[in-house]
């Protein structure tokens, strides 16, 4: 599929795993290797995000840490110091081949709110234009556990969708997705995952150390991200010399390839599935659920729950009866009208309410199906 691929911009998300050296620091040739990769691709005319690990680590070396801090604010420091320390070595490798680059920190808060989200599109969107290539990192000095993304594999997704990229690349120190054998892992990875299955999800382990957080079922769930947002998405071993370049400059298969969906969903509706964070949920009966998948409202007669403070105007999740979300959408109710008018028909809301703002609780146009 690569071959038929016209990639114009592509994000890569880089790993710490592949950036760390020995203990905690920067692998400077490592890092070399990735910027010289990228640069060659600039020189085909191919535009590229980076969204990098590192900066946790780097600055768990500078610090002189013999291990991960678990208190968040020791955490947050270490990120504060080791991520200007990542953008110089970035900056410098860069403009050495007159590359110049570009440090964009962002929290799960700039991507709820719509109008941030939007700008931070526009920005990229400028710095591509100008031949900059952005870096991008959770801004760990600020971020709390209400506003983190939670890893990079995620961000990455999310960045992809926000600038409606080509091809997702996550770069690791694992060569793909492998299947597991009679006895143990196969010895080659799975080339081509055409959808991301039940099967498929249970091959992942999650792994965690001093250095990287999520493993591989963090990469699955942001090539599922990749995958419903019409974009391709490859796990490959960012160890490997000239990885980018023979995946996206000579189109040679690596690593394990997740295949998008058939069709790209709408950019606000990129927003609306995987952009923002949902602030509550509302159950639906299976009426209302073989109603959504035809294109139709919510309506509060096919409600049967609701839970979190969440506001009209609010992203919400919509979940069926047996809890498995399925789609989102913009609340035209809060959570306490929705429970006074859940079950009800249209004609009912006033009387229920006293007033009514919408025959429907989340119009079509402001939902999307995952």
């Amino acid at each position: 599929m690569l071959k038929t691929l016209n990639l114009k911009t592509i994000v890569v998300k880089v790993g710490t795993k592949v950036l760390a050296g020995k203990g905690y620091t920067l692998d400077k040739s490592e890092i070399k290797n990735l910027v010289d990769q990228i640069a060659a691709l600039a020189k085909n005319n191919i535009k590229v995000i980076v969204v990098s690990s590192g900066a946790i680590g780097a600055g768990m070396g500078l610090l002189k840490l013999k291990q991960r801090p678990a208190v968040l604010s020791k955490l947050q420091a270490c990120a504060a110091v080791g991520q200007s320390h990542l953008m110089q070595v970035y900056d410098g490798l860069f403009r050495a081949h007159g590359i110049l680059t570009a440090q964009i920190l962002l929290t799960q808060e700039d991507l709820n709110d719509r109008k941030r989200y939007l700008n931070a599109k526009a920005t990229i969107q400028t710095l591509l234009e100008e031949g900059v290539v952005p870096i991008v990192n959770e801004n760990d000095t600020i971020s709390t556990e209400e506003i983190k993304f939670g890893d990079n594999d995620k961000l990455s997704s999310l960045v992809a969708n926000l600038i409606s990229a080509d091809l997702l690349v996550l770069l690791s120190n694992v060569d793909g997705l492998y299947r597991y054998g009679a006895k143990n892992l196969e010895t080659t990875p799975i080339a081509v995952v055409d959808k991301i299955t039940d099967e498929i999800e249970s091959l992942a382990r999650k792994g965690t150390d001093a250095l990287g957080t999520g493993g591989m079922i963090s990469k699955l769930q942001a090539a599922k991200v990749a995958a419903a947002s019409g974009i391709p998405c490859i796990i490959a071993n960012g160890r490997k010399k000239n990885i980018l370049t023979d995946i996206v400059v000579n189109k040679k298969s690596a690593g394990t390839l997740f295949l998008p969906t058939s069709f790209k969903i709408a950019a606000k509706k990129r927003w609306l599935g995987f952009g923002a964070k949902p602030k509550g949920a509302i159950g639906v009966d299976s009426g209302a659920k073989e109603a959504l998948g035809r294109n139709k409202s919510l309506l509060a007669s096919g409600i049967w729950a609701a839970k979190g403070e969440f506001k009209k105007g609010d992203i919400i999740s919509i979940v069926d009866i047996d809890g498995r979300e399925f789609a989102r959408g913009i609340a035209n109710y809060s959570f306490h009208e929705v429970i006074k008018i859940k079950g009800l028909k249209a004609a009912q809301i006033e009387g229920a309410l006293g007033f009514k703002r919408e025959d429907e609780v989340i119009h079509k146009d402001n939902l999307v199906i995952l």
